[in-house]
């Protein structure tokens, strides 16, 4: 706690948040280009094909690392609860914004750990599918069915984390306002925090009155 403001993401969140963030849309654009002829234009922005070509797979691998990392430090926060249930029942007044009529919830909501799941397994996906065809001469043809099936589960897998992405990204700017500058400076106001997530703002000022108590 400072002041009025409640520390909602670390530094080392935010900067893997970013880290992923950037990676994932290079490993998007790239991934667009090498998809379809109609979108290798966009080779132009990143060095060219060679060049593409080259760094997409080890992109991708700094962007699996990143979501990994993600997954170790917020499993325990991602996990579905009873207070997540009877929000997502309750979604109707969220689309309307009518936050003050929602349940009160942790520190993340039904949607945020919807999307973080559909990412995590996406990652999965896209990582060993794109290993698959990475490394496509090392299969042996009697194999072969592995080649096919990495191309069909990396496409697949890409398409629903873009769409997944593409949410996210209008959910973080447009829709839920002060959600942007929590992931840049780390902080929301006490009002944002009981508004949209108010039992993780019960636990964060408990802890700071507790904190407070023993000095």
């Amino acid at each position: 706690m400072s002041g009025k403001r409640i520390m909602r993401y670390s530094f080392g969140e935010r900067v893997n948040h970013w880290i992923s963030g950037l990676a994932y849309i290079y490993i998007l654009l790239t991934g667009l280009a090498f998809w379809s002829p109609y979108m290798f234009w966009m080779v132009i922005l990143f060095g060219g094909g060679p060049s593409a070509r080259f760094w997409h797979p080890w992109v991708g691998l700094i962007f699996s690392a990143s979501v990994f990392w993600m997954h170790h430090i917020w499993r325990t926060d991602m996990q579905t609860t009873k207070e997540d249930l009877a929000w997502k029942d309750a979604i109707g007044h969220y689309i309307r914004n009518e936050d003050e009529d929602l349940p009160a919830i942790g520190r993340f909501n039904w949607g945020q750990k919807q999307f973080f799941w559909v990412m995590f397994y996406g990652t999965l996906g896209l990582l060993l599918s794109g290993i698959a065809m990475w490394f496509v001469n090392d299969i042996p043809w009697s194999l072969r069915y592995i080649r096919y099936a990495a191309v069909v589960v990396h496409a697949v897998s890409a398409l629903i984390t873009i769409g997944a992405f593409i949410i996210h990204v209008y959910m973080g700017t447009a829709m839920v306002r002060g959600g942007f500058n929590s992931v840049i400076r780390g902080e929301v106001t006490a009002d944002w925090a009981k508004t949209h997530h108010k039992l993780w703002y019960d636990k964060m000022t408990r802890g700071a009155a507790g904190s407070a108590a023993k000095k």
